[in-house]
């Protein structure tokens, strides 16, 4: 059984397990927000997804991740899909994301209908990494 549900306090155990990017003050915040999701397989948590407002009116998911044991069955596009539901609902009518271009999450990105959208290339010694790639999904096509 599938469930998707925002995130708790009780997460935070499991969440920073596979989230390496945000501090305890900004998780506590996702979580008071609703701004983040947990997803169980089986009641077993296995996967999760956080977001912000780019330019703070357009949803932009930061990280979606499930863990390695329960990748490939179809639980990344299940929590993507409730994500971009829960936005429309909310009035929103467009969603970005982004990833390296190293990553082969575009291309699981584009199977979804995200959009090329361009890239940010990072040039700094302490936070250089390969391009970013952005990517936009009209909501209205759901």
């Amino acid at each position: 059984m599938l469930t998707i549900r925002y995130a708790e306090p009780g997460d935070k155990d499991f969440w920073i397990t596979l989230d390496k990017h945000i501090s305890d003050t900004e998780l506590d915040r996702k979580i008071r927000d609703r701004m983040g999701y947990v997803l169980l397989e089986d009641n077993v948590p296995a996967g999760l997804l956080r977001y912000n407002l780019f330019w703070d009116n357009t949803p932009f998911c930061n990280l979606l991740y499930i863990t390695p044991a329960h990748q490939r069955k179809g639980l990344g596009k299940a929590l993507m899909l409730h994500w971009e539901e829960e936005m429309k609902r909310a009035g929103y009518t467009w969603v970005m994301v982004s990833t390296q271009a190293d990553e082969e999450a575009q291309h699981f990105y584009r199977r979804l209908g995200y959009q090329d959208a361009g890239g940010l290339v990072i040039n700094i010694p302490d936070a250089a990494q390969p391009m970013e790639l952005f990517f936009t999904k009209d909501l209205g096509k759901l």
